[in-house]
């Protein structure tokens, strides 16, 4: 649970406090508790939301804006060009860490948390189309990072 708050916050200290709050939180709410989901994905559910709460609260000024706009790239060519080379687990973090914020928390909540298109729409109020553009954006902003780190050590 901290470890996933403090992927989309990036700070510890507030991470541990969301984690904090989100256990108080499932513990004050637990009869709203339904069982449909294991209790784990439940209270992994409370901490993204909190911590998004929190990180919208950081960035309250500093507003991005998505915008559809049809890319020309499909996102199974970026997939499969990840295929082809090999990073270190490592390498991806620091890589997907110095994305902007946006493409950071998509990748984040895709890549690593397992959530799928339509969940990440739900959690961050997008519409489907918005968050496959910007994830497709995100992979392929991803994908030069690492190849421009790969050059650099050459």
């Amino acid at each position: 649970m901290y470890n996933t708050s403090y992927r989309i916050l990036r700070d510890e200290y507030e991470a541990e406090d969301i984690m904090q709050e989100a256990f108080l939180t499932a513990f004050t709410k637990i009869e709203s508790f339904k069982g449909e989901v294991s209790f784990g994905a439940w209270l992994k559910k409370i901490v993204i939301n909190k911590s998004l709460t929190q990180l919208k609260k950081n960035i309250k000024y500093r507003e991005v804006k998505l915008e559809i706009v049809p890319t020309t790239e499909t996102e199974e060519e970026t997939e499969a060009s990840f295929v082809n080379t090999t990073y270190q687990a490592k390498e991806i973090m620091q890589a997907i860490n110095s994305l902007k914020e946006n493409y950071r928390l998509v990748l984040t909540l895709n890549f690593i948390e397992g959530y799928d298109y339509e969940e990440i729409a739900s959690i961050l109020n997008y519409s489907n189309e918005n968050v496959r553009t910007t994830i497709s954006r995100a992979k392929k902003k991803l994908k030069e990072i690492l190849q421009y780190n790969e050059f650099k050590y050459y």
